[in-house]
């Protein structure tokens, strides 16, 4: 049984685009696949780790704020 996927097309750098070319042997729409496939697991489990989260997101800007604020100026 054949999978039908849906095709999306997006644009890369023309360097990347080159470095590509150099490597035909690689099949970039796998490489593509796996990678929106980390991401989008990277995703879940931030889901997860908010979905019972009291802080808003006022809250977690002020905190990156106070954060940055408290470090030293070249880590900034």
């Amino acid at each position: 049984m054949v999978s039908l996927m849906p095709n999306m097309t997006f644009a890369v750098p023309e360097e990347l685009h080159k470095e590509m070319r150099r490597h035909k042997d690689v099949r970039w729409s796998e490489v593509a696949r796996r990678a929106l496939a980390r991401e989008i697991n990277r995703l879940h489990i931030y889901d997860r780790l908010l979905a019972d989260s009291r802080l808003t997101e006022a809250d977690a800007i002020e905190l990156g704020r106070a954060i940055r604020r408290r470090q030293p100026p070249k880590r900034r």
